[in-house]
């Protein structure tokens, strides 16, 4: 029942009242006369029935007027000051009540409001309190959070059901480059709190991995581990290790019946560390290759010198032509060898040189591990260097201090050289690292033949050469003489590498936290029911969105340009889950709709049509539930892209605009910036497509206890609370 029909009730239950009274009294009255009295009040009465009429219908409208101002004043504005106390209470404490109408009320909404001053004093102190208590609990987190972020490894935790419960960036980036993102270039995370992690492993090759686990606990094993290698959607081969969480078992009833065969431990979920193999594989692969060519390619040339030599040992008397002939085959064939182990050789260089990956390090780093080198096998003294400490380089470290100690190795053993200095600073984005000695100068032909020589220092041969370092790095090295004070030095140029890089898909937030990428209640969480209607809404997990489109009218032709949205999982808003993406509409966008989004159309050149990116969307919508503010807008852009997508969006939506009128229906404005100042969320960039997804996500997390209030509490109820509003029954 609306609001307008209640008090449309009570206004003709109230005039009906006023009406019957009058007539009541009249009757009375009547009564009351004489009989000749009686006639003529009835004569005078017909007299003037029109005057009388009017009258009536001049008394009843001031009775309505009166009625509809009490009403508005007294019984809705303390209807008003009850919704503001529920907000209060179970969503923003921070929220206070307005101070108007007449005396009494106003003295009730300031008692609220100072009562309202008193309990967040109160919620103030209590939280600082707890604060002070997970203090501890905090750093544990933020270290774990570290350790995860700076893990080279991907890791997930999973329980039974292959909820992701734990995740680190790594293992976004080995399990997350589908065919869809390479392609249209968009960066939605497959990978998140409470998904599956059968969309990367196949169920059945993950339930054998259990099994295997399971008989190895129950064999009391020490090692009970699982390995495998999967491939992903782009044909990468990554190798999977799987360890078991355990937990202790629920203790006997009868302590002390004890069982030879009770488990001490379950198992609750498991631990994968993921590991991209391709590389590593296709190197073995042709490494492999090569040994096979070289063996079976050997095997004619071996057998013509075998049977050479048995010719020229058992038949040492034949004739000098033959003896030559005999000769030239061994000749020829050890050639042939010669030049297969040659080619062998430099094949297996040329793969040799893409197998160490470059990384970035602290110059200061890279020049204390060769000082160390060079001090323990060239057996040279290095003084103390100069360096710019805030220098970060881009280099393979194994490889770059072998090239240093062979220099170093060099100097020492066809120069004498007995001391070197290191020396590393920045010129513009180039990073110079000198190696200095003194001594006589060296010629051309000299560098020349280092740079083609294979690194040898200190015992240790590697078939790569200087120059093959320095080609895989992308550097130079020029030779430098300072003949004042009689120095010589090499300069290594190298790439300058920046201190710090943001985790791609993580935007930095400053004073926050590291990253939440783990959520360990969804331990003991149920999994996903398909009743979902009967469903707590605090249970499920939902994908909250907004649009950015060119104009307001999809029918004549307007396009979505943007797309944001974020996930909400036990309860939290995960703001490092996110999916933004720009899109190409191919068409112009409306000057009005441009000033309030601030998208242009140069800004839209290059990302990828609708058609592209919308495959991309839907599967990061993997969370039974949407929410959306004004979601019918954004649906309808949606929907009417679906076939050309080849996509369907089935899942049940949950309105925040709507939601807002069944909770607070006397409040004048519904807009996102309205609810979200009554609830007390922050709104940051308002009108781009995340930014109003995350505070969509922020007003519904806040909406849910006030629904409960409300007896609204299942994903059901909500939606039958919202189908009445917008059929204008609530």
């Amino acid at each position: 029942m609306s609001e307008k029909f209640k008090a449309g009730l009570a206004l003709t239950a109230f005039l009906a009242l006023v009406t019957g009274l009058q007539l009541a009294v009249g009757y009375g009255f009547y009564l009351a006369l004489e009989p000749d009295g009686r006639q003529n009040f009835a004569a005078m009465l017909a007299g003037q029935r029109e005057l009388l009429l009017e009258l009536g219908l001049l008394e009843l409208g001031l009775f309505g007027i009166a009625f509809a101002f009490a009403y508005q004043v007294y019984v809705k504005g303390s209807l008003k000051i009850a919704e503001g106390v529920h907000i209060i209470l179970n969503a923003n404490p921070g929220h206070r009540l307005e101070s108007a109408g007449p005396s009494a009320l106003r003295q009730a909404a300031q008692a609220v409001n100072a009562l309202a001053d008193h309990s967040e004093t109160l919620i103030r102190d209590r939280e600082a309190r707890i604060a002070e208590a997970k203090c501890s609990v905090e750093e544990e987190k933020n270290r774990l959070a570290a350790l995860m972020s700076e893990l080279s490894q991907g890791v997930l935790v999973c329980n039974l059901d292959g909820r992701i419960l734990l995740y680190n960036e790594r293992a976004r980036q080995v399990l997350c480059a589908s065919a869809a993102s390479v392609q249209c270039g968009c960066s939605a995370p497959l990978i998140g709190l409470g998904r599956s992690i059968f969309a990367f492993v196949d169920r059945s090759l993950l339930a054998h991995a259990l099994e295997s686990i399971q008989a190895r606990l129950e064999k009391s094993e020490a090692d009970p581990n699982a390995q495998f290698v999967i491939t992903t959607r782009t044909g990468q081969f990554v190798r999977v290790n799987m360890a078991p969480v355990l937990t202790a078992a629920p203790p006997l009833p009868h302590p002390s019946e004890s069982s030879p065969h009770a488990k001490p431990s379950i198992t609750s979920g498991f631990v994968m560390t993921v590991e991209d193999i391709t590389r590593s594989f296709e190197l073995d692969a042709t490494r492999d290759m090569l040994l096979q060519s070289f063996t079976e390619g050997s095997r004619a040339s071996l057998a013509g010198i075998r049977a050479a030599v048995e010719m020229l040992a058992y038949y040492p008397d034949c004739e000098p032509a033959d003896r030559h002939r005999f000769i030239q085959v061994i000749s020829e064939e050890v050639g042939n060898l010669s030049g297969k182990l040659h080619q062998l050789t430099a094949d297996h260089v040329d793969s040799l040189k893409t197998r160490w990956p470059l990384e970035e390090m602290p110059g200061a780093d890279l020049i204390e591990a060769a000082r160390r080198r060079i001090e323990t096998q060239p057996g040279l003294a290095v003084a103390s260097a100069e360096f710019d400490g805030s220098v970060w380089v881009k280099v393979d470290s194994y490889t770059m201090i072998q090239a240093l100690s062979y220099l170093a190795n060099r100097l020492k053993e066809e120069w004498g050289v007995g001391e070197l200095q290191i020396r590393l600073s920045r010129h513009a984005r180039i990073v110079q690292l000198d190696l200095i000695w003194t001594g006589s100068a060296l010629s051309q032909d000299i560098l020349r033949q280092w740079e083609q020589d294979s690194l040898r220092a200190g015992g240790e041969d590697n078939p790569l050469t200087l120059y093959d370092v320095l080609e895989r790095h992308g550097a130079e090295m020029v030779y430098l003489m300072d003949k004042e004070r009689n120095r010589s030095l090499f300069r290594l140029l190298l790439p300058l590498a920046a201190p710090l890089r943001p985790l791609p898909g993580a935007p930095i937030r400053y004073g926050e936290s590291r990253p939440e990428f783990y959520d360990f209640d969804l331990f003991h969480r149920a999994g996903q029911t398909p009743e979902l209607d009967q469903a707590l809404l605090t249970d499920l997990s939902y994908t909250v969105f907004d649009t950015e489109t060119t104009g307001l009218d999809p029918s004549a032709g307007d396009e979505i340009i943007a797309i944001g949205a974020a996930r909400i999982v036990n309860n939290r808003l995960l703001h490092y889950e996110t999916y933004e993406q720009l899109i190409d509409p191919k068409r112009p966008i409306a000057g009005a709709a441009q000033l309030i989004h601030g998208i242009s159309n140069e800004m839209l050149r290059g990302q990828p049509t609708i058609d592209e990116a919308l495959p991309q969307f839907h599967e990061y919508c993997a969370d039974p539930v949407l929410v959306g503010h004004n979601a019918a807008f954004d649906l309808r852009f949606l929907q009417l892209k679906e076939v050309s997508a080849g996509v369907r969006f089935t899942q049940p939506v949950l309105d925040t605009l709507l939601l807002s009128q069944v909770l607070h229906p006397r409040q004048e404005s519904h807009a996102l910036e309205a609810i979200a100042e009554r609830l007390g969320v922050a709104v940051v960039a308002r009108h781009t497509a995340l930014g109003d997804a995350l505070a969509t996500g922020e007003v519904f997390l806040r909406m849910i206890p006030l629904l409960a209030v409300h007896g609204i509490r299942t994903l059901g109820e909500a939606r039958e609370a919202t189908e009445k509003i917008f059929a204008g029954e609530y």
